[in-house]
């Protein structure tokens, strides 16, 4: 029996669950300036994957720079979802979330999720 597709599963799955709250916390705390370290971490772990020798951890390596590099736009797109109210913001970054609500105004609300409530609506 091979468990490699297993180990690598588990791994990304635990990878995953890692970059998820990371991903909240660094906008929170930082906001989307924080992408840098997302970015700075899938290099590494890309340049970890490659000097590996083994598959399997080389594998789970690229799995996580990857997912890293995707933590990028996951981080630009979190403060997207604090600007709607879907997540809650750093009351110590208030004035900044505000001046980016303004900022962008409208644009809140074009949301391709929301189509069907503005059917429903009328908004």
């Amino acid at each position: 029996m091979n468990f490699n597709g297993i180990l690598v599963g588990a791994a990304v799955f635990l990878i995953i669950g890692i970059c998820h709250p990371a991903v909240i916390k660094l906008e929170y705390h930082f906001g989307r300036k924080s992408w840098w370290v997302m970015l700075l971490a899938g290099i590494l772990f890309s340049i970890l994957s490659l000097f590996l020798s083994d598959t399997v951890p080389s594998t789970i390596a690229g799995a996580a720079a990857f997912s890293c590099f995707w933590g990028i736009h996951e981080i630009l797109t979190q403060e997207m979802r604090v600007l709607r109210g879907w997540f809650p913001e750093n009351p110590a970054r208030h004035d900044y979330y505000e001046r980016r609500r303004k900022e962008l105004g409208d644009k809140l609300d074009r949301h391709p999720s929301h189509k069907h409530l503005k059917e429903k609506t009328g908004r």
